[in-house]
């Protein structure tokens, strides 16, 4: 009779773990995801521990610039969740393709100035500074549809140094590619949000914009108004605002938003 009410257990046991296994089968979901690339190596490791804790997939649909997510969201691409810059995201929501309630900042992020390891340093430090450094480089490099290249843009304007800095400019697609253009020596100065010049070995950070010219990149997180899966979206707004979360945020090196 024991070994009857023990198979009888382990029959019970087994029905209930497939029964589970089904349950979080039908409730895992595939979110599609369009965020800066600032995010990538957020994700790189927050991604992998939202997985194993849901059961849900992240399928990057891109990291990208501001540009390229502008023309990719308004040109009809499906996705659950965006992660970019508030005047983008706040466009989204007048348009109806990002559910207002559903607005979240996650982490804001400093302009700066990236040279080679190693070599001399300008001063960037205030406005007439920040100008001379950039008349007296050889070269430089940013990505002209990016957040920094954006306001970059501004400020030679304000500066009146645009027609100077034509000639001398390398312009990236890519953003990572400004901190690898440095390294490499192929361009005196990379301008960049500062975590992107931070994550390629080789590259040092000069400083930051001067408080005038600064313009900090605050990514924030929106859920698409079509979304398929918007509960799944919220849940992982969630877990990127965690103190968990927000300790790797700060270690990718920006400043975590979450209360």
């Amino acid at each position: 009779m024991k070994r009857m009410g023990l198979s009888i257990a382990a029959a019970a046991g087994m029905a209930l773990a497939i029964l589970l296994a089904q349950s979080i089968a039908a409730q895992a979901a595939e979110i599609k995801i369009i965020a800066g690339a600032v995010m990538a190596p957020v994700f790189e490791e927050l991604g992998p521990q939202f997985e194993r804790a849901t059961g849900h997939k992240l399928v990057i649909i891109k990291y990208g610039v501001t540009g390229e997510m502008k023309r990719l969201i308004e040109g009809g691409e499906a996705f659950d969740l965006a992660i970019v810059g508030p005047p983008l995201l706040d466009d989204l929501i007048k348009q109806g393709k990002i559910a207002a309630d559903s607005r979240t900042p996650l982490a804001r992020v400093g302009m700066g100035v990236g040279v080679r390891a190693g070599g001399p340093k300008p001063d960037v430090s205030s406005v007439e500074a920040f100008k001379r450094a950039l008349l007296n480089a050889k070269s430089v490099t940013y990505v002209p549809e990016g957040a920094t290249g954006i306001q970059l843009a501004k400020v030679m304007e304000q500066l009146g140094i645009t027609e100077q800095m034509k000639a001398k400019t390398k312009p990236q697609t890519v953003p990572v590619n400004i901190a690898k253009a440095v390294a490499a020596g192929e361009a005196e100065l990379g301008f960049a949000l500062t975590s992107i010049l931070l994550s390629v070995p080789g590259v040092e950070l000069a400083g930051l914009f001067p408080a005038e010219l600064q313009n900090w990149f605050v990514n924030t997180a929106g859920v698409s108004a079509a979304a398929k899966q918007p509960d799944a979206a919220k849940a992982l707004i969630k877990h990127l605002t965690t103190p968990a979360a927000a300790a790797v945020i700060k270690a990718k090196g920006m400043e975590p938003l979450s209360k």
